[in-house]
């Protein structure tokens, strides 16, 4: 089993965030680290405090030196496919070949409410998120883009430098809906992640992965597949430890260990112990 941390960048401080992630640096159990891409906490007090994604990862890439770094995951609606491609350019090579991009459609009608995003219709907004990866997988492939769809286009379009990683970071993509998301994965990813509440959920959803996989003639077996499990303060950890376990078993690839909102780097060692037997 793989294994990897996730923090919540809400009511927290960039100092106790970075020094997570440097301490998780330390212990190659933990392939890699990632955090979330939103605007306003999803606990607590909404008023309050909440990390940019994009700005706290490629700050985060500096501080690290092994690990590799990605935001789980990106919105496609908060930033333009282009823009986002040319950020996720510049941050691999800040980190020296180690990020993970991860996107999804997104979904917060809070923030998009708040801010006056539009939050398309759902059919439109995979339509939006379809084009959207294939935009910037063109950006950051070849020399000069074109891409003509109904919703993204570009036109003589540059993206330089290009990122460390070729072809391109690997694209995680997000979610678990079985038509539109998963054949999405299919096509584009080299890494799902989904949030499901055990195993017996996770292996249907998994099924229709390798269907989507075999209808356009690839190994399912090329893309790593993750869920998230969480740790929760006010119990042991050996109850985080044994969910991991059953994923395991269940034929998850890589298992993301939700740290505690207050998380200290502290609590990365005992996490790396009590999981280097499922390693």
């Amino acid at each position: 089993m793989r294994f990897a941390i996730k923090t919540r960048p809400e009511h927290t401080t960039w100092q106790q965030l970075r020094d997570v992630w440097i301490a998780a640096d330390d212990f190659e159990i933990f392939e890699s680290a990632w955090h979330w891409d939103h605007f306003y906490p999803l606990s607590g007090d909404m008023a309050g405090p909440n990390l940019e994604a994009w700005t706290t990862l490629a700050a985060l890439a500096q501080a690290t030196q092994r690990i590799r770094v990605g935001c789980q995951v990106t919105g496609m609606i908060y930033r333009h496919p282009a823009v986002l491609a040319n950020m996720a350019a510049t941050t691999d090579i800040i980190s020296n070949g180690r990020l993970e991009l991860g996107v999804g459609a997104g979904w917060n009608e809070m923030e998009t409410a708040a801010y006056g995003i539009e939050l398309y219709p759902l059919k439109e907004r995979f339509d939006r998120f379809d084009e959207g990866v294939q935009a910037m997988i063109a950006l950051l492939t070849e020399k000069v883009a074109n891409f003509d769809g109904k919703y993204i286009k570009l036109t003589d379009a540059y993206c330089e430098p290009k990122a460390v990683q070729t072809p391109h970071p690997p694209i995680t993509i997000g979610g678990k809906g079985p038509k539109r998301t998963l054949r999405a994965v299919a096509k584009w990813a080299q890494h799902w992640n989904v949030i499901v509440p055990s195993p017996e959920e996770w292996k249907p959803l998994k099924d229709v992965l390798v269907k989507h996989c075999e209808d356009i003639g690839r190994d399912v077996n090329e893309i790593t597949c993750s869920v998230n499990v969480r740790i929760d303060a006010d119990q042991p950890l050996d109850a985080a430890v044994a969910s991991a376990a059953a994923y395991g078993e269940a034929g998850v690839d890589l298992v993301v260990m939700n740290l505690p909102l207050d998380a200290a780097p502290s609590v990365v060692e005992p996490l790396a112990k009590a999981l280097a037997p499922l390693a």
